[in-house]
């Protein structure tokens, strides 16, 4: 994300607000998400009005703790201006007649650039010397995108055509990207799920209609709880580095009715019982199709668990999302011819992948984690 659109304020000048609290809701290309508070505290002042587009890292409120003295009216230059578009020259102006052997530009960004049909020499470049990066690029795309709808058709809550083709651009940036820069390595296993299939059926025979758990429900808790166990594929890379995520925060793919995807957290995920997990997790894909998710589950996300095992896929290799570092998918559930203690009997097994990052870990401690996943498989009941 490069702007966001405020449609609406959720409190106004003079109301109290908890950490947490939803203050507002914002327009992104992948729907409206609800901005949380990260302060506690009487709202002062509201910054911004909804319609507004904004760069992201603009002040939209003043929160004044509780006890503190009033804030200053803060002056104008704190506010950047709504259409301001750092990363290249107003839409209007012509493709330049530099010669575009001479720019100083990448051969990664000068591909990215043809591939996303960005004109490079309107781009400003923040590499040595003005040099135009990758980064550069996918900016004027974001910058592009963010300029063409109106202020009308971004606040409207039913998706456009428009809205629906920026969505895609943006998971195209983003995996034109991880394809680019991150080196994958893919590993894959078989699991026997016989137990965890017995298990789950004798539990739910116990269980209210309202109150079952679902199969989805162990893959998410048993990834999670593997991560305890190789906690390099818990992490963010960021720049030049890879930074360890001591919370883990499992993301799930949840497909769009309108189209698109988005993969919000679900938090703490190894630390949520059963029941818990289930009711976070129908919670979240209730609000995910209904264009009500917080940013923060947008932006946690420390691993990303897709499965399209409901379409009939019986496996899925997927592409990670950046800046996280691994991605596990779980194909469909089914009866395989399967050798236990030297007979072959049928048994109901799902295949698990890990695409994972070569720069963080290894095929060896992939292998590792999707052993760990299997085990905790074969002991639903401790999950």
């Amino acid at each position: 994300m490069e702007f966001g659109t405020l449609v609406a304020w959720r409190k106004q000048p003079g109301e109290s607000i908890r950490r947490g609290d939803i203050m507002a809701e914002v327009e992104t290309a992948k729907g409206v998400i609800e901005a949380e508070a990260f302060s506690t505290g009487t709202v002062e002042k509201l910054l911004i009005q909804p319609g507004q587009k904004v760069p992201i890292g603009t002040a939209m409120a003043i929160i004044r703790d509780n006890g503190a003295a009033p804030a200053a009216a803060p002056s104008i230059a704190l506010v950047p201006p709504p259409q301001a578009a750092p990363v290249t020259t107003p839409a209007a102006v012509a493709p330049s007649a530099v010669d575009q052997t001479r720019l100083r530009i990448s051969p990664a960004a000068r591909r990215l650039a043809l591939e996303l049909g960005i004109d490079p020499s309107i781009v400003r470049g923040t590499g040595r010397g003005g040099a135009i990066m990758s980064e550069d690029i996918e900016r004027a795309v974001a910058a592009k995108r963010a300029a063409a709808p109106t202020a009308a058709a971004a606040a409207s809550p039913s998706p456009t055509p428009d809205q629906a083709a920026a969505m895609r651009q943006v998971i195209a940036a983003a995996m034109t990207r991880s394809k680019r820069e991150i080196p994958h390595y893919y590993l894959s296993t078989t699991i026997d799920m016989q137990r965890a299939v017995t298990w789950l059926a004798e539990e739910n025979r116990k269980r209210p209609m309202t109150n079952r758990l679902l199969y989805g429900a162990l893959l998410l808790k048993a990834v999670a709880l593997a991560l305890r166990e190789v906690p390099e594929l818990n992490a963010l890379w960021l720049k030049d580095h890879v930074e360890l995520k001591p919370a883990i925060h499992v993301g799930v793919a949840i497909s769009l009715r309108r189209g698109g995807l988005v993969a919000p957290a679900l938090h703490h995920t190894d630390q949520l019982t059963l029941d818990d997990l289930m009711k976070n997790f129908l919670d979240l894909v209730s609000r995910a199709r209904s264009g009500r998710l917080r940013g923060s589950e947008l932006a946690d996300p420390t691993i990303t668990v897709t499965s399209l095992g409901e379409q009939g896929v019986e496996a899925v290799f997927g592409v990670i999302y950046p800046p996280q570092v691994a991605l596990v998918g779980f194909g469909k559930l089914v009866e395989r011819p399967w050798s236990v203690n030297g007979q072959l009997v049928s048994r109901p097994v799902v295949t698990a992948t890990l695409s994972a990052d070569h720069r963080v870990s290894d095929g060896h401690r992939g292998a590792v984690f999707l052993a760990a996943v299997d085990r905790l498989l074969q002991e639903p009941e401790r999950l």
